[in-house]
């Protein structure tokens, strides 16, 4: 870590010019005597955040290819780092030279790819996937011991991928990157819904902020939760984040071309907070109801009553990130007939409850400022806060095949779709 020179250039401060030269003997201590206190304590703060590692400590090797992320770079280290010396935590480039970020620095891990061969532990951060696999990378990788763990963050996916570690097996990665993903590994099963898969040896993972969920997981699973837990408070995240990277992916509505069923579903669109058949879509494109379906299907990927199913969510989500309307208000604005179908229906798809999506997406508007209190009227005591919201995941249940509402039978075409 280059030096810092604290104070250059600041009037007064120690090296400015018109500063008093310190560089006497006799010179009085930089900070005053409280200072020197806090900086006593900010060390011992650092020492507790990430103590040197124990006799024994379980090794993790972190491998950084060239054009690796920094910010996920660092999360092994901060996040085992911060286990109370149970890990040791090294980093080291393919052929121990410098390795260039996808930012506008150079970082210099500590380490060849000879220490990947006494590791328990290797984690792949992200990096600038290629579709050509870099060989240096691969004969790295060759050195990890039979039986040593395997994690990936995001697109470390890829090099574990080209290595053959995840044949036949489901993996996460960035959903960004899914259909490039599958192109080029179609054996493998990718689960663009979820953080994290864990196979016990190989743990793949999604994009980002995802590598500090998997890094808390193995911490969890080779300490018990209480260790992760004293983890995520060091680190300042939440111990278990509820639902899967699903509530963060991006579903933006295909194109309606100007003939087939586009014209209705843009008409669609327009009525989602009503009922809606498959009958009165049909007629509105002049087909009968099984050609409607069936070009519908091909222009589109899903059947209409899941078509419909998936805009009224995108549409709650919506307001559940830009207003304040309770959930039963939200359900009936987009065309659900209940707030718990809507609650089913999300769970379904992200994996939350609409009330635990609103937390993750909306941030808290600031409150009002109090009016000022007249002298003759006493000032309301403030009402107790509320307990605090829980942390598990919503259980989801899987949405009907058809896209119909439960409890109505898939052949009624008249019956109400997507609520």
């Amino acid at each position: 870590m280059p030096a810092l020179s604290a104070g250059r250039g600041v009037p007064g401060a120690p090296g400015a010019p018109g500063a008093p030269d310190l560089r006497s003997a006799d010179r009085p201590s930089v900070y005053p005597p409280p200072a020197r206190d806090l900086v006593e304590r900010a060390a011992e703060l650092s020492r507790r955040m990430s103590p040197p590692p124990r006799p024994g400590a379980h090794k993790v090797v972190v491998l950084a290819l060239d054009g690796v992320y920094p910010f996920e770079l660092g999360i092994p280290h901060r996040v085992l780092g911060s286990a109370g010396g149970r890990y040791e935590v090294l980093s080291a480039s393919v052929d121990g030279q410098p390795v260039r970020t996808d930012a506008d620095l150079t970082v210099v891990p500590g380490h060849g790819p000879e220490v990947l061969a006494e590791a328990d532990t290797v984690v792949i951060p992200p990096y600038a996937v290629s579709p050509v696999p870099d060989p240096q990378a691969l004969a790295a990788l060759s050195r990890v011991r039979p039986g040593t763990r395997l994690v990936s963050i995001c697109t470390g996916a890829f090099l574990l991928a080209v290595g053959g570690f995840l044949e036949g097996r489901r993996a996460a990665t960035h959903w960004a990157l899914t259909d490039f993903f599958q192109e080029l590994f179609p054996r493998v099963e990718l689960d663009a819904g979820v953080l994290f898969v864990d196979h016990g040896d190989v743990l793949t993972s999604a994009g980002a902020a995802s590598g500090v969920d998997v890094c808390l997981h193995l911490v969890r699973q080779d300490h018990g939760s209480e260790v992760a837990n004293e983890v995520a408070r060091r680190c300042v995240v939440p111990p278990y984040r509820d639902g899967g990277q699903a509530q963060y992916i991006e579903r933006p509505l295909p194109p309606a071309s100007e003939t087939g069923t586009g014209p209705t579903r843009d008409w669609a669109l327009r009525r989602l907070e009503g009922p809606l058949s498959l009958d009165e879509m049909a007629a509105h494109a002049a087909m009968s109801t099984r050609t409607f379906a069936r070009r519908f299907r091909e222009e589109t990927g899903l059947s209409p009553g899941r078509w419909l199913t998936q805009q009224r969510l995108r549409r709650a989500r919506n307001l559940l990130e830009s207003s304040d309307l309770p959930v039963e208000r939200v359900a009936h604005e987009v065309g659900f007939a209940t707030a718990t179908s809507l609650r089913r229906h999300l769970a379904a798809e992200a994996g939350v409850s609409p009330s635990a999506y609103r937390r993750t997406f909306r941030a808290s508007a600031p409150a009002p400022a109090p009016a000022p209190a007249s002298a003759s009227t006493p000032t309301p005591a403030p009402p107790p806060a509320p307990p605090p919201a829980s942390a598990s995941a919503s259980t989801p249940t899987p949405a009907p095949a058809s896209g119909a509402t439960p409890g109505t039978s898939p052949s009624r075409s008249s019956r109400r779709m997507g609520a």
